[in-house]
């Protein structure tokens, strides 16, 4: 899995950092920084909760080697 922050929509909201703290922490702006890109283990759960919550749609989450 790999997960892409559009950091043009992010809004700043912070939930992606409060829903997985080990994958998103925020700028000075209050907008999103990736901290891990390809997680594994319970960070994987973590980004496709982080993914949902977030309410600009800015997180997305791809599968490595799947075609589409």
């Amino acid at each position: 899995m790999k997960i892409v922050v559009d950091r043009g929509r992010c809004i700043g909201s912070g939930m992606c950092a409060l829903t997985a703290p080990q994958l998103f922490d925020q700028d000075e702006d209050g907008n999103s920084i990736l901290l891990e890109s390809e997680p594994s283990g319970h960070g994987v759960a973590d980004a496709r909760a982080a993914e949902k919550v977030c309410p600009a749609g800015a997180i997305r989450i791809s599968e490595i080697g799947r075609r589409r």
